[in-house]
């Protein structure tokens, strides 16, 4: 059965979930505009890198639907299923290279679990396909600790004051869409969170191996990442401190990355994000990013540099400002550093004038400049390329309306 016809039948059953017993998380945003050069919405991401500053710079329409329902009560937990729902047309594709028009409906997320396990110190049994445990920079959206998948595992168990997770997962072209048709990889998941360092700050450790099932020319890898949480940082808000290194197929999120990759592949990461309501009406975000892939093969090798930051200032209880900075530069190891930079300033109706108060609407203008470098890595049809939107110019912008909301 297609994809889209199991999660038309989830969809369909809903209903008949008893209503008491359902757990309901949604998220919706949808975008709408016109650029410079006389078409519709323009979205500015440059290549080689994995994220783009997010507001007022994405396209089309996204939404998620999560049902969770309880399915027995026991003595040791309680036995809970999901199921995820997710709607979107291909302008809202990350993948440059998926053709434009239609749809997509799919379902990222069905399993089940066994939660507050008495037995086990409240910890969690889990199988199926889940997102799990993943970690984000919200003003670009980059998933940059990802090990999400199809498997199952053991999630919480405390020791001492310590919570240690190990998950088991099985990745195919149909989990991660780099592999081969036929390739397969077998994922070891280890995390340890919850490790007290100093007041307010804690350490959280993750550990990926992964054995690649594909043949002479597929292999395997690991990631290792390190994590520092700090709360109240200059006394407001939540700083993000990440060091990560990868091999192999490990050099990725956390997840399986591309089993054509030997051990010679190596990517480094560090990473700091902060966030924080500073005041009742000021509040913010900030990023900075180095990455660096280094390989015997120089068509891999490159590095990726980012720095941004979002802001919001509530006028009034229901009307905000917001603003929005970022600058990427990908150097590879032959050739030119490709650079862009996004400028997008909005004013927004919202529920409140909190930084994240949802829903919002949004009035936005986005201006986007870059290189030559960036116009010649573009892909085809890419706004950024000689052949895109804005042709051979180094500069464009877009006038749009923005809704985002999540229940």
């Amino acid at each position: 059965m297609r994809m889209k016809h199991i999660a038309a039948a989830l969809l369909a059953l809903a209903p008949a979930f008893p209503a008491a017993a359902l757990d309901i998380d949604q998220y919706l945003r949808a975008h709408a505009g016109v650029n410079s050069a006389s078409g519709g919405q323009t979205c500015f991401g440059l290549a080689g890198a994995e994220a783009k500053y997010r507001l007022g710079n994405e396209c089309g329409v996204y939404g998620e639907l999560l049902l969770g329902q309880r399915l027995l009560d026991s003595a040791d937990g309680q036995v809970k299923g999901y199921a995820m729902l997710n709607l979107g047309n291909r302008a809202a594709s990350s993948n440059a290279a998926r053709p434009q028009g239609g749809w997509d409906v799919g379902l990222p997320q069905a399993y089940v679990a066994i939660e507050n396990m008495s037995s086990l110190g409240g910890a969690t049994l889990w199988a199926g396909r889940r997102y799990y445990k993943r970690e984000s920079m919200h003003l670009t959206d980059f998933m940059y600790w990802n090990p999400s998948g199809l498997g199952g595992g053991i999630e919480n168990v405390r020791v001492g004051g310590l919570q240690v997770s190990y998950a088991f997962l099985h990745d195919d072209r149909e989990t991660m869409p780099n592999m081969q048709v036929g390739d397969t990889a077998s994922r070891h998941d280890f995390q340890l969170r919850g490790w007290q360092v100093n007041p307010g700050g804690s350490l959280e450790l993750g550990l990926t191996l992964i054995h690649g099932n594909g043949g002479e020319q597929r292999h395997g890898g690991s990631m290792i990442t390190v994590q520092h949480r700090q709360k109240n940082v200059f006394g407001a808000g939540d700083n993000r401190l990440v060091l990560q290194w990868g091999t192999g197929a490990g050099a990725d999120n956390g997840a399986t990355g591309d089993t054509a990759n030997g051990s010679d592949v190596h990517r480094l990461r560090i990473m700091d994000g902060w966030q924080a309501q500073v005041t009742p009406r000021f509040g913010g975000e900030l990023l900075l990013l180095w990455q660096r892939d280094t390989a015997h093969d120089p068509a891999k090798e490159k590095t990726w540099a980012s720095a941004g930051g979002r802001m919001s200032y509530g006028v009034t209880d229901h009307v905000k400002l917001l603003a929005d900075i970022g600058h990427d530069r990908v150097a590879p190891k032959h050739g030119d550093a490709r650079r862009l930079t996004k400028f997008t300033g909005a004013v927004a109706l919202s529920s409140g004038r909190r930084y994240f108060d949802r829903p919002e609407l949004r009035l936005f203008f986005t201006h986007a400049r870059w290189n030559a470098a960036a116009r010649a890595a573009a892909a085809s049809g890419d706004p950024l390329s000689a052949g895109g939107i804005f042709g051979t110019a180094f500069r464009g912008s877009t006038v749009g309306l923005a809704f985002e909301n999540n229940w």
